[in-house]
């Protein structure tokens, strides 16, 4: 590893990017190209990727896949409300783990669109930690976009 490069902690909430390269492109996201692109560059110290557990085998395979390249995978379960709405949000458990993360590491990079982030992408950076996000363009907040460091736009290059 060389000694300049940068320490970063990756954080995935795989629901918004599985969701908007959806919308977006009709495609899934390639975690696997993704991750040979950051490792090149930097030193990558801790890697999470936020995922609602349903069950299904397709999900199960999905989450080995993503084990295998080097993610920890943490899953909460799919709740579905008696209304029929359905719950299953990491944002609280994205932020803490960040908050956490910004002690150890120059950089975070965040797979998300969700505006939600913003304040917490400024509070980091109070302490001197930069922030890249990757989001479908059109499916990402512009506060999120406007508080990162750097927005690095999901195109159809990045996917599947």
């Amino acid at each position: 590893m060389d000694n300049n490069q940068r320490r970063v902690a990756i954080f995935v909430d795989v629901q918004n990017i599985y969701y908007t390269t959806r919308e977006a492109y009709g495609r899934q996201f390639n975690y696997r190209a993704f991750w040979q692109k950051i490792a090149e560059q930097n030193n990558i110290v801790a890697a999470t990727a936020y995922a609602i557990h349903r069950g299904d085998d397709g999900q199960h395979k999905f989450q080995s896949a993503l084990r295998h390249i080097g993610f920890e995978v943490k899953l909460k379960p799919y709740i579905q409300r008696s209304d029929g709405s359905a719950k299953g949000d990491w944002d609280v458990g994205i932020t803490i783990d960040i908050m956490e993360a910004a002690r150890e590491v120059d950089a975070v990079i965040l797979l998300s669109g969700d505006g939600d982030f913003d304040m917490l992408l400024d509070k980091i950076g109070d302490y001197g930690v930069t922030s890249d996000v990757y989001g479908v363009p059109s499916l990402t907040a512009n506060s999120l976009v406007e508080a990162c460091s750097v927005f690095h736009p999901i195109t159809e290059a990045d996917l599947l």
